[in-house]
């Protein structure tokens, strides 16, 4: 074989391992999107800080015994395991990846950490490969299928746009609050906060706007076909509306400061000057029970069981079983 044979053989061979290697990269760099009807937390967790998620069995939580950082465990609390240092509240999960909203310091060095103090980032459920989407403080963000929806403090305004689980196709879709956190279906149901509080929908396909009901709501959690609300004008009641049936029902004459509902229950804290509490009762608003006497918030669940800290204590936290009025601290 001639010498110009051999080298034009070497620079075929280098051009095919250099093409090998670019499309191992896009492929092995590709993140896989998300199975539709995707959803990545509750829409109670979110509007709680979105401190606990649930996905396939595990639960992913922001641990306050160690200063918020990122942890997992399985439903029924085994297998604690630490996967970040980080301080992350709004958790949520999709396909085999985690996205939360980082508010400290990572404090390593090297390749793979996020070192941003404000981040939205996006990483494997086991922790590792983190990466930032974007550095904007976000208030409330939701997953629904392959976009993430985020209401940011933008300034002067709020600014409310999606983003793609890939950092690509940034889109705003509006300068002022929307709370993404109530989804279902490819559907996001949010309380208007311009010119009224009326019920709205966005449609993810196309995200498009249409007003659903006229009511007067905040903080909209879908659960069946219901949707459970803080009724402004009446003292921020808790109140739920059937989009089937059209009627409104009272569930309790509380204030609330703030609610979670799943699996057939409501875990509220009750806004009193002389006698707040944490209680509990049925969807229906049956049986109504105090579980935990004083001031408390942030109340996240899971498939098994309801966390909560007390107000003011951001290093308290409180677990008790779904469905039960006896609670604990949560140690391990």
């Amino acid at each position: 074989m001639s010498k110009k044979m051999k080298y034009i053989l070497i620079v075929a061979l280098l051009l095919i391992v250099f093409a090998a290697l670019v499309l191992a990269y896009q492929f092995l760099g590709r993140i896989p999107m998300n199975d539709p009807g995707t959803v990545g937390n509750t829409a109670g967790n979110i509007n709680n800080a979105g401190l606990f998620c649930e996905s396939e069995g595990v639960v992913y939580f922001s641990n306050p015994l160690d200063d918020g950082k990122l942890y997992s465990m399985t439903a029924d609390e085994q297998n604690i395991t630490k996967l970040g240092n980080s301080a992350v509240r709004n958790i949520l999960a999709g396909g085999k990846y985690l996205y939360y909203f980082q508010m400290i310091a990572s404090g390593e060095s090297g390749l793979g950490y996020v070192r941003s103090r404000n981040s939205f980032n996006r990483c494997l459920k086991s922790g590792k490969e983190i990466t930032s989407l974007t550095t904007d403080v976000v208030v409330s963000g939701q997953l629904v299928d392959n976009y993430l929806y985020l209401l940011t403090a933008g300034s002067p305004t709020p600014v409310f746009y999606k983003l793609k689980i890939d950092k690509s196709d940034k889109q705003v879709l509006a300068q002022y609050q929307i709370n993404p956190a109530c989804a279902r279906d490819g559907v996001i149901y949010y309380n208007g906060t311009q010119n009224n509080h009326y019920l709205y929908t966005l449609n993810t396909n196309g995200d498009t706007v249409e007003e659903l009901w006229e009511g007067n709501i905040w903080y909209p959690c879908l659960d069946g076909s219901y949707i459970y609300y803080m009724d402004v004008a009446n003292n921020y009641r808790l109140c739920r509306y059937d989009m089937n049936q059209r009627v409104i029902e009272v569930l309790t004459n509380d204030r609330v400061d703030c609610f979670n509902v799943g699996g057939g229950y409501i875990y509220y804290q009750r806004n009193s000057a002389t006698a707040p509490a944490l209680k509990m009762m049925g969807t229906d608003g049956s049986n109504p029970t105090v579980v935990a006497e004083g001031n408390y918030t942030n109340i996240n669940m899971t498939s098994r069981y309801v966390y909560f800290q007390e107000f003011g204590m951001e290093s308290s936290l409180y677990h008790c079983p779904l469905g039960s009025s006896s609670y604990s601290e949560f140690n391990f």
